[in-house]
């Protein structure tokens, strides 16, 4: 399903600021030889995460599927001159990819990229988190937010990527796996009193979510 008329997001794409070059390289290189480059971020939604991390001004960034580096590199613009990222990769191939693109930024020793299995990581990542990214497997959203739920500072703020799902979540009758589970995530926080959120329809949706006070 075609959530977003192709003329608009073009004209979107073009009134938006540009990636600098090595985002640009990713995005290229990405689309070229990843057999699912799709999962990247993008031109405008990633100028959508660096516009949130540079208000934030965050020190410590967290972000649960790295991918290719796109991402993470968008996110870090926007933190202080003390501060960290740190990013999660389950698959080994794309944690070597990102790690290459990562040291080719200005950013390299303020990202940190771990490798395995982020249910696992995360309980040993003992930050409070200024700005969290969620973008990984759907099966464990619900999982990744109630770990990181208490550990994000007052005012931090979480983003869980893909939660329309390629439209799949506006279907009368929801079948796919993935789309299931982003519907029930979509809920969980609806129903969660500590927070409150936006849903943007920005690419394949942004959930924009706050610890209340």
């Amino acid at each position: 399903m075609d959530l977003i008329n192709e003329l608009a997001e073009n004209y979107a794409a073009a009134y938006t600021s540009p990636e600098e070059a090595l985002l640009q390289r990713i995005n290229d290189e990405t689309y070229a030889t990843h057999a699912q480059p799709h999962m990247l971020s993008g031109h405008v939604q990633g100028r959508v995460l660096s516009f949130f991390s540079k208000m934030i001004q965050p020190k410590y960034i967290l972000e649960i599927g790295t991918f290719t580096g796109y991402s993470a590199l968008c996110l870090a613009e926007g933190l202080r001159n003390d501060g960290e990222l740190h990013t999660i990769e389950l698959r080994e191939e794309d944690a070597i990819l990102s790690q290459k693109n990562f040291d080719s930024s200005i950013y390299k020793n303020k990202i940190y990229l771990h490798n395995g299995n982020a249910l696992e990581i995360l309980p040993k990542l003992n930050y409070k988190w200024d700005l969290v990214f969620i973008d990984a497997d759907k099966d464990n959203y619900i999982h990744y937010y109630e770990l990181v739920i208490n550990q994000l500072n007052d005012n931090g703020i979480i983003l869980a990527d893909n939660v329309l799902f390629h439209g799949q979540v506006l279907e009368e009758k929801i079948k796919g796996k993935n789309a299931l589970a982003i519907d029930a995530f979509n809920k969980h926080v609806a129903e969660d009193h500590r927070c409150e959120q936006v849903l943007l329809t920005v690419r394949d949706g942004l959930l924009l979510i706050k610890k209340k006070k």
